[in-house]
């Protein structure tokens, strides 16, 4: 079979490799995506988008999309399930976009929509990648199950937490957090009446939340720590849902549990949550050459703070600004090592923070969730809700502006995409 030549290959048509193919557009480069899926991925319901994710999405072009849609939350209101203690935080109004929680397939649907049609190659299973030296310069060449080859001058890794890419790069692969999370969406046809705010309730070894979407859905999610390998929960979503409510939920206010039973099936997902060690990205190989990776492949971690999603869509903008720069300082797309140096100016960028995200991610769920000890108590119902606008601020974040590529040299990129050193 022929081998296939490409500019820039993205594996994986989720968050993150949509948004690192809408970047590239952005900077005049048309990527190839690989999705092995039939169409786009519709797993889970939904999720919450804060200030950080939507200051990428203004640089990518699309937040005014889903800002439409989708309003701000308004705060958030904590339980403790020992105490019956309450703390409510308020949510800045000053903020241009606020905190929104969004349908995950609105998302990726707003995101597709930028690209040219045959961007996305579906049905498409990557099964190794090598790399390979021709003509002085370096290249990735993506084998695929069917047989087929394709060469890239650059290859983005965004195929999810147990990645390929990251496998081959030598990322150590993620570990199980010992919690689960049941996740759903809820609804009401004819309203909730209910505030526009986030609910969360915790407990030691629990934490559950409900987040509305609109005046007619909320997402929730209950997370729980599961000693077993989770092997013995049914994977039916009727008997998911009985689990929950006899079980896993039955200490919870039954306000949570109302919204709960008002759930649509389809949408009910159980699985373990799995993170990276922050220490793997810090000192690990996070790009090869022509290689990195992005999103869940890169920094997968636990969703207390919400920052999956919201830090692949960062990672995005700031790769698409690492490659655009590479063409503005060269009139052109070039491969070999300007590209590799490129891509090591991306992964320098992102290594703290990600790492930082990570950490705070998995602290937060520490916190909350595990212990009964005096120290633990004292933490989950008297500091930690002291410190979460400490921690709100550092997620609070902007990842800059994509760079502006000449009109002219754009139009010669899209109309030469061959253009290359």
């Amino acid at each position: 079979m022929e081998e296939e030549d490409q500019d820039v290959v993205i594996v994986g048509a989720g968050i993150a490799g949509l948004a690192t193919a809408v970047a590239l557009k952005r900077v005049g480069v048309r990527a190839l995506v690989l999705e092995k899926s039939e169409g786009l991925r519709a797993t889970g319901a939904a999720l919450t988008l804060q200030p950080n994710a939507w200051h990428a999405l203004d640089a990518l072009g699309v937040a005014h999309k889903l800002t439409t849609i989708y309003a701000p939350l308004t705060g958030r209101n904590t339980t403790s399930l020992d105490t019956g203690a309450s703390q409510k935080v308020n949510f800045p109004k000053s903020d241009k976009h606020g905190m929104r929680a969004i349908h995950r397939k609105a998302l990726l649907k707003a995101l597709a929509e930028e690209l040219p049609e045959d961007t996305i190659r579906y049905s498409s299973k990557l099964k190794s990648v090598v790399n390979q030296a021709e003509e002085g310069s370096s290249y990735a060449v993506i084998h695929m199950e069917n047989g087929a080859s394709i060469k890239a001058k650059a290859l983005v890794g965004c195929d999810g937490v147990h990645s390929v890419v990251a496998r081959w790069l030598g990322l150590t692969t993620p570990v199980h957090s010992g919690r689960w999370a049941v996740r759903g969406l809820a609804i009401f046809p004819e309203g909730h009446g209910l505030n526009h705010e986030v609910q969360n309730f915790f407990t030691i070894g629990k934490r559950a939340g409900l987040v509305p979407l609109n005046d007619k859905e909320f997402y929730w999610f209950l997370t729980i720590k599961f000693s077993s390998k989770g092997e013995e929960m049914p994977h039916d979503p009727e008997l998911i849902m009985r689990q929950v409510l006899e079980n896993f939920a039955k200490e919870l206010p039954k306000s949570y549990l109302n919204i709960i039973q008002h759930s649509d099936l389809s949408t009910l997902t159980w699985a373990p949550l799995m993170f990276r060690f922050p220490w793997d990205i810090i000192f690990g190989k996070v790009s090869k050459g022509n290689i990195t990776v992005a999103g869940d492949a890169m920094h997968p971690m636990t969703p207390e703070l919400g920052q999956g999603g919201c830090s692949a869509l960062e990672d995005a903008v700031v790769l698409g600004k690492h490659i655009g720069d590479l063409i503005i300082r060269h009139k052109k797309l070039v491969a070999g090592d300007q590209m590799a140096e490129a891509l090591e100016r991306y992964v320098k960028e992102r290594r703290w923070r990600a790492a930082g995200l990570i950490t705070s991610s998995y602290l937060t769920g520490w916190v909350q969730q595990d212990g009964s000890g005096w120290l633990m108590r004292f933490l989950r119902d008297k500091v930690y809700g002291r410190f979460y606008s400490k921690i709100f601020n550092f997620i609070n974040y902007d990842c800059g502006k994509l760079p502006t590529i000449d009109s002219s040299l754009n139009c010669e990129l899209e109309n030469d995409p061959r253009k290359i050193n």
